[in-house]
């Protein structure tokens, strides 16, 4: 025997037309029994306030993964939250997170995410230099761990967990990137396994994704200690842009985000549960692709991904070649976008509101953990 023959063949990995193929006869199986059981029963009123003075702001599809069905979201014209009505219920988050942060899309969105340690570098800097590094920190939707192992850069004594619903937060342990992996509802772990045991708990673009983001608050001020502090990042619904672009403004992303919390009514919130809001920042958490992303989205709009495991069958040739012409014509409005956004709109992005995020650091005082749960 040969000594190239003696070593063991490591498996080739499959191609993606492999996977998909693989994974069409689960997708088709759902499918079969239609979109509408993914579905919630509309509401008549709104989920922050309770008003019934609601308006429709968009209806979309899925232009990310082109998976079947539409989503709405409506504004409440009263206290202006934004959300998702109907909301997806447990089997359509399921059905429609399915291969977008993990299995199939998890190498793509995981190089997305590996991308961006100045700005992971940034969130974690909330504090001034003087002050006491904190020995506990849990990130909330950790995902797999990217940000915290930025973090640590900052605060090398300090221990990091990380929570998520997803595997990805254990393959954040595994990979060192976290100290200890938590999977499940923050909610619910809060209340006992979590609480008093933290002094930080951050929320990087996560409330959006939350059935019930008042429910994430109040874990988080059961999980932290007396002074510890919370760190919120998301979307923000009263981007001029969001208008501007309508359904191709990308942090709509639908249908992952579910709620859309102005600054006004979430700096409101966090004083009710006993937190003081230390700071509000605009300028530095807008994700400026706000052209790049309506490019984008309108280029998937006129020739939708076409090698969808949803899709019953794969596309013909002539339909990839399209596609593939369509893409190629859309480069140079892509560069453009590009260029706009980053030498005009992101100087721009602390005035009015032109940023399309924006982050709130929050103390929870002492009295907080004596008052009513």
């Amino acid at each position: 025997m040969s000594r190239e023959s003696a070593i063991p063949r490591t498996p080739e990995k499959p191609s993606r037309a492999e996977t998909v193929a693989a994974l069409r006869p689960r997708y088709q199986a759902d499918l079969m029994r239609g979109t509408e059981r993914f579905f919630e029963p509309r509401r008549t009123d709104c989920p922050w306030c309770g008003s019934t003075w609601l308006a429709r702001r968009l209806l979309t599809k899925d232009r990310y993964q082109n998976k079947p069905g539409r989503f709405r979201l409506d504004t409440c014209r009263d206290c202006r939250h934004v959300f998702q009505n109907p909301r997806l219920n447990g089997d359509g988050l399921e059905f429609y997170y399915r291969d977008f942060y993990d299995g199939m899309g998890e190498i793509e969105l995981g190089n997305v995410f590996a991308g961006r340690d100045k700005v992971y570098r940034r969130r974690a800097m909330f504090q001034e230099p003087s002050a006491e590094p904190p020995k506990t920190w849990l990130d909330v939707g950790t995902g797999h761990g990217h940000f915290p192992e930025v973090a640590r850069t900052v605060f090398p004594d300090t221990r990091f967990d990380g929570l998520d619903f997803t595997a990805g937060v254990e393959l954040a342990e595994r990979t060192g990137r976290i100290d200890r992996a938590i999977r499940g509802s923050f909610p619910e772990l809060a209340e006992e396994r979590l609480a008093g045991s933290y002094d930080v708990v951050s929320m990087f673009h996560y409330l959006e994704h939350s059935t019930d983001p008042r429910a994430e608050l109040r874990a988080a001020r059961r999980a932290l200690r007396p002074g510890g502090h919370l760190l919120i990042e998301v979307p923000d619904p009263e981007c001029w842009f969001g208008r501007l672009f309508g359904r191709f403004w990308l942090p709509w992303l639908q249908p992952q985000h579910l709620h859309f919390v102005t600054v006004a009514n979430l700096r409101e919130e966090l004083t009710a549960l006993g937190f003081t809001v230390t700071v509000e920042e605009h300028r530095e958490p807008s994700d400026t692709v706000d052209l790049l992303g309506a490019v984008w989205l309108a280029l998937n709009a006129i020739a939708p991904p076409d090698d969808s495991p949803s899709l019953a069958k794969p596309p013909g040739r002539l339909r990839w070649l399209l596609r593939c012409a369509i893409l190629l014509a859309g480069v140079p409005a892509l560069v453009v976008a590009t260029t706009l956004d980053r030498l005009l709109l992101k100087p721009l992005a602390g005035l009015g509101k032109m940023s399309n995020a924006y982050r709130v650091v929050a103390r929870c005082d002492a009295s907080a953990h004596s008052g009513p749960r």
